[in-house]
């Protein structure tokens, strides 16, 4: 490694560490004082809150990473802007790629570490997380609020090796809208599809569908259906009530790739088109999401060369950078409403603010150090 590259690697690792911590500080700080009239009013040990805060951390990180990347190479490269250390080394030669490199190196490995954490440790960080809180630290204000909260595109495993799908559910009336059910044998072959329009939860806690479709699949495959029988209404033999709705509802932020490339397969034969395009949004987002810190850093760098004059020019690149990494999230965010809402394919909405940005970037560069 050349001095060149020890001298600004060094530079960026101690600012990002120390954008990280600060990150991590700040959020524990201003979380648990928003939150501090429901720890009095659970009365909540401080080793609870510790753990919570502990198994909090690992999103906190992923989350943070790609703006305390992106603080890091900016602080660096604007330090060695205001000594004029850029303009020397331009004018011996060196090239972007040259200047830059240890920085796009340190966003790679950022990447690639958020991407092991992510399925690594987040999934079970975060379910822990969440139990903490259900056990700990809800007040019965909030537990009735989320129980009059609609959840729509409720999936999870149940009972007798079932699948559902449910495209909304309304606790407070106890309230099924658009059911499927999807019942697998011992060797994982689908023996029994069950489609409904509506369901309603009865006094003597029992399950009564409207718009039944029953379809009963032969030994052969699920091409063969054996017997299909439609019900205008039908009492259901579905033990889970709608409290077992609320407890087991799966969360895509509690699964890594593989997982829930698998829960997707499972659930393809489902003919839930809504749900399954949502999941497939989910799964290539979770691909995507690592490299926002090497995308974020590589759209900033460009700008934060463009140096013309020692005044002012170094705040306006680094202005600049921030404005696009900003636009960064908000084309995301957008693009992957736009996928759940079926206007755009699930993978294109992932990728197409990477693609983009990265665009974007190459165009600065080759505009601005082409020579």
């Amino acid at each position: 490694m050349r001095i060149l590259d020890r001298y600004i690697l060094s530079s960026i690792v101690k600012i990002f560490f120390g954008a990280i911590l600060t990150f991590c500080f700040l959020y524990v700080l201003i979380d648990s004082t928003s939150q501090l009239d429901e720890f009095i009013d659970r009365k909540v040990p401080i080793d609870i809150i510790a753990q919570y805060y502990f198994y909090s951390l690992p999103s906190i990180l992923v989350t943070v990473a790609p703006v305390a990347a992106l603080i890091s190479v900016l602080f660096t490269f604007t330090g060695l802007n205001n000594n004029n250390e850029i303009i020397v080394l331009r004018s011996s030669g060196l090239n972007f790629w040259q200047i830059t490199k240890p920085a796009l190196y340190f966003s790679l490995i950022i990447s690639a570490l958020v991407f092991w954490m992510n399925e690594r440790f987040v999934p079970q960080a975060t379910s822990a997380t969440k139990q903490i809180r259900d056990q700990n630290m809800e007040v019965e204000s909030v537990r009735l609020r989320k129980r009059k909260e609609k959840i729509t595109n409720l999936t999870f495993y149940g009972l007798q090796n079932r699948l559902f799908f449910i495209d909304k559910f309304n606790p407070a009336d106890q309230e099924l809208n658009g059911i499927t059910i999807i019942e697998y044998d011992e060797e994982q072959n689908i023996r029994q599809k069950i489609v409904a329009l509506k369901g309603n939860w009865l006094d003597i806690n029992r399950w009564k569908f409207f718009n039944v479709q029953i379809t009963t699949y032969s030994e052969e495959g699920i091409n063969i259906p054996a017997r299909i029988k439609v019900y205008k209404e039908k009492l259901m033999d579905i033990e889970e009530s709608p409290d077992d709705f609320l407890r087991q509802r799966v969360r895509v932020s509690s699964m890594n790739i593989k997982e829930l490339r698998h829960y997707i397969s499972r659930f393809s034969s489902s003919g839930a088109a809504r749900a399954l395009n949502n999941l497939r949004v989910d799964l290539y987002q979770k691909t995507t999401f690592p490299l926002r810190s090497f995308i974020i850093v590589f759209a900033g760098l460009p700008f934060a060369l463009m140096v013309k004059s020692r005044k002012g020019a170094t705040f306006a690149s680094i202005g600049l950078a921030i404005i696009i990494c900003f636009l960064f999230f908000v084309v995301d965010s957008v693009a992957l409403a736009f996928g759940k809402s079926d206007a755009l394919l699930p993978i294109l909405s992932a990728w197409i603010s990477p693609i983009i940005f990265i665009g974007i970037a190459i165009t600065a560069i080759e505009s601005n150090f082409a020579n």
